[in-house]
C-alpha cells in the first residue's frame, strides 16, 4: 500500500451581512495515509474574531471509518495559552491527561463497551473526515450517533482540552458539484443536526461538503444562527510515494 500525503489549507470567512466575505481565520492541515491502515492528521487552526483562538491538534485515526487512535491538542485563547493535552482510545477505554488555566490538571478514564466512533478535536478539516461515520449504502437521509467525544463543547472548540461526550445527527442530503478556491470537485452535501439538549449551547445549523470519494476531503462547509461563518478549500496537494 502506498504512502499518501494531502496537504492543503482552508479560509474562514464570515456571512454577516455586514461582514459578508471578509477574513476571519485560516487553516494548515497535512494528512497521512500510512499503510498500516492509519490516518494521521495534523492542523493548525487560527480564529481572529475576539477572543482569537490559535488551536494545534495532532489526530489519529482509523482510515477505514474515522474511529479515533490518539490526539494531542495545544490551545491558546485571546493570545494566552489555555491548555494542551493528550488522549488515547483503547478497545475498552479513553484516558485524557491535560492542563488548562480554568481547572489545573485532568485526569480522566471513560469505560465503555464499543470503541468510540468519533474525536471531534474542533480542525474543520475533520468536520469532513466525521462524514466517513454515515452509511452511504443507505442513500440519503438520517443517521443517529451516539458516545461522541469532544475535546470540547464549546462551538469554537475554545475550552479545555478535556473529554465531553455527546450525541447527534447526520443528514445525508445528497451530491452535488462544488466550486471553492482550490478547484472544481464531485461533492457529499451533509448536515449536522440534532444537538439541542446535547450541548451546553445547541449549535447554529451546520452544512457540510465533503469529496465525494474515499479521502471525505473538506470542500465547503457553512453555519446558521449567530455564527454566519463559511469555510472553504483553498489550496491542496496531493502526493503519493511508495
Amino acid at each position: 500500500m502506498a504512502h499518501r500525503v494531502i496537504r492543503g489549507s482552508i479560509q474562514y470567512t464570515s456571512d454577516q451581512t455586514e461582514r459578508a466575505g471578509a477574513l476571519r481565520g485560516r487553516e494548515w492541515f497535512t494528512l497521512s495515509q500510512q499503510p498500516d491502515g492509519t490516518d494521521v492528521l495534523l492542523a493548525h487552526c487560527e480564529i481572529d474574531d475576539a477572543p482569537k483562538v490559535t488551536r494545534d491538534v495532532c489526530l489519529a485515526l482509523h482510515h477505514a471509518d474515522s474511529s479515533p487512535i490518539d490526539c494531542s491538542v495545544r490551545l491558546s485563547v485571546g493570545g494566552q495559552f489555555e491548555g494542551s493535552g493528550w488522549m488515547r482510545f483503547a478497545d475498552d477505554h479513553a484516558e485524557c491527561q491535560s492542563w488548562n488555566r480554568q481547572d489545573g490538571r485532568i485526569n480522566q478514564r471513560i469505560d465503555y463497551d464499543r470503541r468510540p466512533g468519533w474525536l471531534q478535536s474542533h480542525p474543520i478539516i475533520g468536520d469532513a473526515l466525521l462524514m466517513r461515520l454515515y452509511p452511504l449504502a443507505q442513500g440519503p437521509g438520517r443517521h443517529e450517533l451516539d458516545t461522541i467525544y469532544l475535546t470540547s463543547p464549546d462551538h469554537r472548540g475554545a475550552t479545555g482540552p478535556q473529554f465531553f461526550v455527546t450525541n447527534f445527527d447526520l443528514v445525508y442530503v445528497g451530491d452535488e458539484v462544488v466550486e471553492v478556491p482550490a478547484g472544481r470537485f464531485d461533492a457529499r452535501h451533509f448536515q449536522v443536526t440534532g444537538t439541542a439538549g446535547n450541548l451546553p449551547e445547541e449549535h447554529p445549523p451546520y452544512d457540510v461538503w465533503c469529496s465525494a470519494d474515499d479521502d471525505f476531503l473538506l470542500l465547503r462547509a457553512s453555519a446558521g444562527g449567530y455564527m454566519q461563518t463559511r469555510y472553504e478549500l483553498s489550496e491542496l496537494l496531493i502526493e503519493t510515494t511508495p
